[in-house]
């Protein structure tokens, strides 16, 4: 049995998932190969050895190369990741994660799930860090993920809603029932 663990002992971003997988045996030219099955268009995956507090990783940053600022529905979503080539697992995946992500949103914005427009996760880097994460995922051919406690952290975050504090409202919502610190 093949477990993928999560040890987030500093919680862990989209990027940061990235460069973990590259480090377990995902050769960067094929993630990039399979992101590109998306037909998105601005951005580009910058991947280069990295090195804090005497630790070695790998650093993944999806820039855009171009200025864009869509606020995407999730059926918006839905269709860039329908009219993709990537396989119909990674499909599947991607979508489901995006779901949870949009009930969250609904939840926490009393609106209809239909109504949910994603603001930084409707940007391209976080489809490429959400997409990325499903087709790491299948291709590590892992049977299940386990996560210590996700460390929150705290104070506030700018976004387009303003102020919030962290975590923000959708994210406390998606980690419930999930330890943590």
């Amino acid at each position: 049995m093949r477990i993928l663990y999560y040890d987030c002992f500093s919680g862990i971003s989209g990027d940061m998932n990235l460069g973990a997988m590259i480090d377990l045996g995902i050769d960067k030219e094929y993630l990039i190969g399979e992101l590109n099955k998306l037909n998105l268009k601005g951005w580009e995956l910058i991947v280069q050895k990295d090195q804090r507090h005497g630790i070695s990783g790998t650093k993944v940053t999806v820039q855009q190369t171009r200025h864009e600022h869509a606020h995407r529905h999730l059926s918006d979503i839905e269709n860039i990741i329908n009219n993709s080539t990537l396989d119909n697992k990674t499909k599947e995946l991607s979508r489901k994660i995006f779901m949870k992500v949009a009930l969250a949103e609904a939840s926490v914005h009393k609106i209809p799930i239909g109504e949910v427009h994603f603001h930084e996760v409707g940007a391209i880097d976080s489809i490429i860090d959400v997409v990325g994460a499903a087709i790491c995922y299948n291709a590590l051919n892992v049977d299940g993920v386990h996560v210590s406690p996700v460390e929150l952290g705290s104070g506030f975050v700018k976004c387009d809603h303003g102020i919030l504090p962290v975590p923000a409202p959708a994210t406390a919502e998606i980690i419930q029932g999930i330890p943590v610190k």
